[in-house]
């Protein structure tokens, strides 16, 4: 695998249209961006195992592997399963869009978009993925966070995440037992720059529920009907 040191950040650009990718390119660069680009999904796995990117766009609809298939095997690579991952998609229905979060993505924009919005959801993506710059760790009952090596394990067994999910957990370790509406969630866990809908946040804990809940082990994050999510594991919290 190539690395190589710069300090651009480095954007993966996976996209069939050559106007499209041309524009994309264009922009991308002129607003700071290493730009590598790929025009099928197997093209698109071949390019991230050569150098990893810093972020990626990827199409949904796309020849050969769709973009959703390299999303899940991205986020099922060690070496990729931070990288953040911004879907662009003609698809703008809800339950869509909660497909293309549920497979592991972390953003999406829907065709049409504005260059704008892309390259700020792109850098706030970036800001969120940075490690963490506090040292030591974060722990509560059997789950343990350390923030140097950006690593999560759960009774001793590691537990992989995807960078929206550590941010959430992080913020939950950092408030244990305390309950968190959508609203507040989204603020602290996204970034009040960033419109996200609220259903993004149950995807999120769906996804962090099941990585936490390894070796059948008690479900960490409580609902509370019409407040939001805690990380609680006392008794009385399911009672």
């Amino acid at each position: 695998m190539v690395t190589e040191t710069t300090d651009k950040p480095r954007v993966l650009v996976v996209e069939d249209e050559a106007d499209l990718i041309t524009m994309l390119r264009y922009n991308l660069e002129r607003e700071g961006f290493a730009v590598d680009e790929a025009t099928d999904g197997d093209e698109a796995l071949r390019r991230v195992a050569e150098r990893t990117p810093d972020v990626v766009v990827l199409d949904w609809m796309l020849p050969v592997t769709s973009g959703l298939e390299v999303c899940r095997q991205m986020r099922r690579r060690e070496d990729t399963a931070e990288v953040p991952i911004l879907i662009l998609t003609a698809r703008g229905e809800e339950h869509d869009r909660v497909r293309g979060l549920n497979t592991g993505a972390d953003d999406y924009v829907v065709k049409p978009f504005s260059t704008p919005e892309l390259v700020a959801r792109l850098n706030a993506l970036l800001r969120r993925s940075q490690p963490a710059r506090d040292k030591g760790a974060l722990t509560y009952d059997d789950i343990e966070m350390d923030l140097s090596a950006h690593r999560v394990t759960r009774g001793g067994q590691p537990v992989h995440l995807g960078p929206t999910e550590f941010r959430m957990l992080r913020f939950f370790l950092q408030n244990p037992g305390c309950v968190f509406s959508r609203e507040e969630l989204l603020k602290a866990v996204w970034g009040p720059d960033i419109f996200v809908e609220p259903r993004t946040v149950d995807v999120h804990i769906r996804r962090l529920r099941k990585a936490l809940n390894v070796a059948d082990r008690r479900d960490p994050i409580r609902t509370v009907r019409a407040a939001g999510y805690a990380l609680d594991t006392s008794d009385t919290a399911y009672a």
